[in-house]
């Protein structure tokens, strides 16, 4: 495909020389492959921010995460990410596929990381998927006349994983007190001020390892929380499931539909889900809460029922884990309320970006040991702990692993189709192999869930009251 007419226009007003880049495909769809080479390039991208004053547009190496506290410290403004809707107009205008990595497109301000003019050679996004733009850096710097040059970006490489060497009870207390100033208790749900496991929650937890209890021990602690029973009945009588006749009560729902082992951990999901307040900033551009839990949840289902039962691990809690999955987002918005925020910006400023890195360039810790830490601390069974706190972690081998990387696999499957956020990414064929899953198999299953979205809307709906 060429270069786009806006793009060539504007490159030969300023005679810049450029070369084009093809870049060969490796498989995956436009989205994940896109993202993927630009950041294995570290190819210059771009970003438009806005506040009151209008748009500014900024250019970041792709291996990098774009610092939107110091770019407004620089500039003084409080910019933030375009709106998805105003983006996907001006991209539409343009008759673009992204937005061009070229200073002063459309004639906007423009604001370039450092990083870039430390490069003898620059690949930039043409604004067409298959190919990049190529420039000497003496023309790049022909470019660059009325444009503000800054140093805005952490590299990426930084951010990956956890160098401190701490356990991760020992780096959420010292996250506490850094940000909080609260006083460094002896246990830790004394110093997060977090509300205690509901009374239900707690039973069940008990119940799990009743090896006596059948159904009507299950039914007697969930109708104690009549909204938790509503809820549960409600997934049963989904279309999603089909289930001829009328669910009546919640007996019915779990000997008809469900069974024991699916609404024993429903019920301590959804238990789990009500303790804590659904923060009402959300970044835009991101899947909604209890959609993303459903859609995770049912694609976990989906993918434990594809293998083999020899290497089959428990279904209840390889689906508690994906309805859990994003619980740290929760944890995150009640302990840390003035950061929540600002990571919430820098998610919609650094789409590029797994949520995780930004959590740590901001906080110091992840939203995935937050939540681990505290669903230990309120004795949640060790895979799910396991899960929360390792679904982004897929090199981790220890106990439990398989429920971790069955979340993992789900979440990349569901980026593809542009579901939660962050990059897009293909799920690496060693991680089926782990899982003693096949990749068609898998791709069956994330189809049957794309069929399905009306319906697990319906169920998310309920869910988020």
């Amino acid at each position: 495909m060429p270069v786009p007419e806006s793009v060539k226009e504007l490159l030969s007003t300023r005679n810049v020389a450029y070369s084009l880049s093809p870049a060969p495909r490796d498989g995956g769809t436009e989205r994940v492959w896109h993202q993927h080479h630009l950041r294995s390039l570290g190819a210059a991208k771009s970003q438009i921010l806005q506040d009151e004053q209008g748009q500014v547009l900024v250019l970041i190496p792709a291996d990098c995460l774009l610092d939107l506290n110091v770019v407004n410290r620089r500039l003084g403004r409080d910019l933030r990410a375009i709106p998805t809707g105003q983006l996907r107009r001006f991209i539409d205008e343009h008759q673009l596929e992204s937005v061009p990595a070229v200073p002063n497109m459309a004639g906007l301000p423009t604001l370039v990381d450092r990083r870039l003019l430390k490069r003898d050679d620059l690949l930039l996004d043409s604004g067409f998927g298959d190919q990049l733009l190529r420039l000497k850096q003496a023309d790049f710097q022909q470019i660059l006349s009325d444009v503000n040059v800054s140093d805005i970006t952490v590299p990426l490489a930084q951010l990956e994983t956890d160098t401190s060497g701490l356990d991760d009870h020992t780096q959420v207390q010292n996250a506490v007190h850094k940000f909080t100033g609260m006083r460094i208790k002896q246990r830790l749900e004394e110093t997060l001020e977090l509300p205690p496991l509901p009374k239900s929650a707690n039973r069940i937890i008990k119940l799990r390892v009743d090896r006596n209890a059948d159904v009507s021990d299950l039914a007697e602690i969930v109708e104690m929380d009549p909204s938790l029973a509503a809820q549960v009945i409600s997934w049963a009588s989904s279309p999603y499931y089909s289930t001829p006749g009328k669910i009546k009560s919640l007996h019915d729902a779990i000997v008809r539909v469900l069974g024991f082992d699916m609404v024993l951990n429903l019920s301590l999901g959804l238990a789990m889900g009500k303790t804590l307040k659904l923060p009402e900033d959300l970044p835009q551009g991101t899947t909604p809460y209890w959609q993303m839990a459903v859609y995770t949840a049912t694609t976990v289902e989906g993918l434990v029922g594809a293998i083999p039962r020899a290497h089959r691990p428990s279904f209840g809690l390889a689906y508690l884990s994906g309805l859990l999955s994003n619980f740290g987002y929760l944890v995150l918005a009640e302990v840390f309320p003035p950061y929540f925020n600002v990571i919430n910006r820098y998610t919609e400023a650094n789409p590029h970006v797994q949520h995780e890195m930004i959590d740590r360039h901001i906080l110091g810790i992840t939203r995935e040991q937050l939540a681990s830490c505290l669903t230990e601390l309120w004795s949640v069974p060790p895979e799910i702990v396991t899960a929360l706190r390792h679904q982004n972690t897929p090199e981790y081998d220890g106990d439990h692993h398989e429920y971790a990387k069955l979340v993992h696999v789900a979440q990349l499957l569901l980026s593809q189709r542009g579901f939660g956020s962050g990059p897009s990414t293909e799920v690496p064929v060693h991680l089926y192999e782990q899982l003693n899953l096949q990749p068609d198999a898998a791709a069956a299953v994330l189809d049957d869930v794309m069929k399905s979205l009306d319906e697990l809307d319906g169920i998310a709906r309920q869910l988020g009251g």
